[in-house]
């Protein structure tokens, strides 16, 4: 039997980043896309980050990430500061404008679930979501 997971999960990332999309637009919200959501998800956990661990957090390459946030921080999303105690560590925070957006965020999230998990049980989801974890611990392991 030919194995096809990393397919799998590769062709649910593309075509759920674009329903993601999708419902963005069919809301009107234009303040973030589907990758900048990744960010200020993170951010809205844990705000005020250096920009090594917002990479590792949402698994942004750091080239990516940079170029990333500076058109968030250009449209008001994200700021930079280089801290008080060590001035070569620059920390990643939310404006207040993207604090305000994390309502609409959720709203979203709870729609792209309720599409992956339509005509599933709690306890196939449970246990769906611990294997993806096990997968994903397995790829981390070989950073």
């Amino acid at each position: 039997m030919e194995r096809q997971g990393g397919f799998l999960i590769t062709r649910i990332k593309q075509v759920g980043g674009r329903v993601f999309e999708r419902i963005l637009a069919q809301r009107n919200i234009d303040a973030f896309n589907g990758p900048q959501g990744r960010v200020l998800y993170v951010l809205w956990q844990k705000d005020g980050i250096p920009i090594s661990e917002l990479s590792r957090e949402t698994g942004l390459a750091m080239t990516t990430l940079t170029s990333m946030l500076d058109r968030m921080e250009t449209s008001g999303l994200v700021r930079r500061d280089r801290g008080d105690t060590d001035r070569r560590k620059i920390l990643i925070y939310l404006t207040e404008s993207a604090k305000t957006l994390k309502d609409d965020y959720n709203e979203v999230t709870q729609e792209i679930s309720d599409i992956y998990y339509k005509g599933f049980s709690e306890e196939e989801i449970r246990q769906f979501e611990a294997y993806l974890r096990r997968v994903l611990a397995n790829v981390e392991e070989r950073l």
